[in-house]
Parts: C-alpha cells; structure tokens; sequence
C-alpha cells in the first residue's frame, strides 16, 4: 500500500520507519530538503521536498493513488488542509495529527466529518493515557489495554525476593488462585514467549494479562500492590502535562514546574485546580521545596530527553515512591533502561503503534482484522487484539485442538462483557474479541497464528 507522511520531524520519522518495515511503498514528504534526504538515504522510501498543502506536491508524491496519507507536521491546522486536500485529490484514508486541546473537545467530532477525516491522532493525549494508567496503578512499569479495558498486559520487573523467582510458570498458576497469564518474559535482550515449563528467574520483565480486578488479587497475594499515586510532580508544562493534569484534577493533586513565565499563565487559567509553579525544575532545591520528598510520583516531561532522565535519576534518590519519563529518542530510552528507569513514556512509539495498527486493518479489511496493536519489551514482541468473524478458521475451535505457530500465546479471550483468561479446555467464538502475543511474526489476521 502507497502511503504518504507529510511531515517528518520526531514523530512523523518514526512513523515513517514503522510503516517502511511493515513493507509499505513509503513516501516522505517535508519542506526541509537536509530531513527529506537524511531519511531517503536511511530508509528504503522516496522523499519529496515541499509544502504539503501545495498540489504540485503532493502529485509528485503520488497522492491520488495512496491508500493512505498521514500530515504529522507541526501545525495542527496544515495537518488538517492537506488531509482535506489530499482527501479530494484521490487518498483513500487520512489521518491528521490534532493536538491543540480546543480541537480535541467539542469540535474535533465537526472536523472530522467535514474534512472526511479516517482518523485523528493526539501522541501527546496518547502519551498522558499512557502516564495515567500507570500512575493509578503504579506496581506496573507499563500498562497496555485491550477491548475498553476489559483485559490488560501489565508488564513487572522481578525483585531478588519475588516469590515468582525460581518457578516454573506451571507453578506459578497451581500456586496462585487468581486468573492471569504470563505471556512474555524479557531476559537481557532475549524475548520469549513462554510454556508452562518456563521457569522465570530475578530480573527478568515480564508481561502478564488479566483484567485489573484479578491482578490486584495477585499482587495483594505477593504484598506488591501499591496505592495508586494521588499527589503528583510534573516538571514541564507541555501539553501532554496539561492532559494529564486535566485526568487528576477530580481525583488528585497535581504541582506542574514550567520555567516559561507565558505557559505558566496559561496553565493556570486552564488548571484552576492544579498548582503551577514558575522556576527551573533541574535545580533540585526548587523540586525539594515543592515537595519532591513527599510526592507519590514524580513526572519528567520536558522537552529535551536527557534532562527527564538526570532529574528522575535525582528523584529515584529521594524515595520518590514511583518516578515516570518521557522519552522520544530510542538510543536514550535503552540507556535509561541501562541504568535503572523502567517506567518511560514515548508519544512517539505510542503513534507508531497506531498508524502500524491502522494500516494492517487496511491491508486486510475483509478478514479477522487487528484491532490494537502493542509493540513491546523494546519492540521485540507485539500484542495484538484481534475481532473474531464467522468465516475464521479459529471459530467454534477449543484450544486445545489449534495448532499454533512457534513463538505465539493466546493471552485472554473477551466475550461480551467476560474476560476469559485462556486454558485448553476454552474456545474461540464468532464475535470474541482475541489478545495474541508474538514474537518473530507477523500478523495481520487472527488466521496468520496457524501452523
């Protein structure tokens, strides 16, 4: 499939190198002649140097044939006019990334029905989504949810003293009298999608499905569940903390650190009730003062990567109970990962996986099309949520009789408003909603996890 990316800063580069390695015609589009041929020289795609709302240009770049365009600049308005025009000049689907928050109220709904809008993307919304559910539940390094939180994959690291240390996953189930799955495991570098025999060992992250109410069971059986944060530290004033504050406001507190004294007068009249403190958040008096020491959770979401990481290394040696960073550059995500900080956030991975998602569904519309799509452990594995026709090979079949390929789990089963976590003795149903996890494959349709 021909697909467009008109804008190739962080986050539309990275949308870029996804949809490439899906094995997409790839197209960069981008006024700045030095990005267009960093990325054409880097990626197997084509580049066209221009304005994206210019017709000349998005004829060069094939619009009229492409099945998909994506506008990823900067200004949420010209994401918004080169969809529509690219819309009339034959593209299929159009996605526009929407970011200001007076789009993403009431008329963001308006806009997209006027500007026949496939779909509009927030990786700064995404990311506050992302930073909320782990803050509500911070046992967690990472939260992933499926079929309107139905079914969660919650990823843990393995303390020296965790009791799943030493134990076979078959053990493990017999032991515990709660419904969960562990359906991936990283160790060092190595993922693994693991059997019964599996035996875990400290250190290793693994990755567990279950619905919520079942994994605080387990984690109140382990003593490893923790409150949910309540009193929350942000340094940086961007857009994503004023989501992410707007998501606490009825049901916490919430101190935001910005240093421009022109954003700090907009968060306060926009967040009444958080508290907007104007100062350099990198000079540790000034976050002890805030009350550093005495916060649930700690939130670095400056601009600039290695800052978020120095500041949470500060606050991790001040018992700050639980510390979480925003991170877009991936040399700097596995370095922070090195040296300790497992809980980061990526606007720029959260739309990647997105747009990979959208186009596999586009790819194969007629079948058991993917639903949600998860890269995870560092891109090594996926989870993915699959809707379940009629005409599957899967349905009416029991587990026990589906043959699967190497490296692939069932993780759970959503029928109705029932969350099955799978045995051999359940089956698939036309209409169930289905969480695959894999590794080292593939997979567009519910039907690609046969041998």
């Amino acid at each position: 499939m021909r697909i467009i990316i008109a804008g190739c800063g962080k986050i539309g580069a990275s949308v870029l190198s996804s949809l490439a390695s899906e094995g997409h015609d790839v197209v960069a589009v981008d006024k700045n002649n030095a990005v267009i041929s960093e990325l054409t020289n880097v990626y197997d795609v084509m580049g066209v140097c221009g304005n994206a709302t210019d017709c000349d240009t998005l004829e060069e770049a094939g619009t009229a044939d492409c099945g998909l365009f994506v506008a990823m600049t900067d200004s949420d308005e010209l994401n918004m006019l080169s969809c529509f025009i690219a819309k009339k000049m034959g593209a299929e689907h159009t996605i526009a990334r929407i970011r200001n928050p007076e789009y993403n109220d009431s008329s963001l709904g308006f806009l997209r029905q006027h500007l026949e809008l496939s779909m509009a993307i927030n990786p700064e919304l995404g990311a506050a989504r992302e930073l909320y559910n782990i803050l509500k539940f911070p046992s967690a390094l990472k939260i992933e949810t499926f079929s309107r939180r139905n079914l969660e994959m919650i990823e843990f690291r393995l303390d020296e003293d965790s009791d799943f240390a030493g134990k076979t996953l078959f053990e493990i189930r017999k032991k515990y009298n709660a419904k969960f799955l562990i359906s991936c495991v990283q160790r060092g570098d190595d993922v693994y999608i693991p059997n019964g025999d599996f035996e875990l060992k400290a250190g290793d992250k693994i990755g567990i499905t279950s619905s919520m109410n079942e994994m605080q069971k387990l984690l109140k059986m382990l003593n490893s569940l923790r409150k949910q944060a309540k009193k929350i530290l942000i340094l940086g004033g961007s857009k994503t903390a004023y989501y992410l504050a707007k998501m606490f406001e009825s049901s916490g507190s919430v101190t935001i650190i910005e240093q421009d004294e022109k954003r700090c007068a907009e968060l306060t009249s926009l967040l009444p009730a958080a508290t907007i403190i104007c100062g350099n958040g990198t000079q540790q008096e000034l976050l002890t003062e805030e009350g550093l020491n005495t916060c649930d959770a700690f939130v670095a979401l400056t601009g600039i990567d290695e800052e978020n990481i120095l500041i949470s290394i500060f606050a991790a040696t001040q018992n700050v109970p639980k510390t979480v960073v925003k991170i877009n550059r991936d040399e700097l995500a596995a370095l922070a990962k090195k040296i300790g900080i497992d809980s980061i956030v990526s606007p720029k991975e959260i739309t990647s996986n997105i747009l990979v998602q959208y186009a596999r569904a586009l790819d194969n519309s007629s079948g058991s099309a993917v639903e949600t799509l998860y890269k995870i452990f560092d891109g090594k594995a996926e989870a993915l949520e699959f809707l379940v026709n009629a005409d599957s090979k899967l349905a009416g079949k029991m587990l026990k009789d589906i043959r699967l390929k190497p490296n692939i789990l069932i993780g759970g089963i959503m029928r109705g408003r029932s969350t099955i976590i799978p045995a051999g003795s359940d089956s698939i149903l036309a209409g169930d909603r289905v969480v695959v996890v894999s590794s080292k494959n593939r997979l567009n349709d519910i039907n690609d996890i046969l041998k």
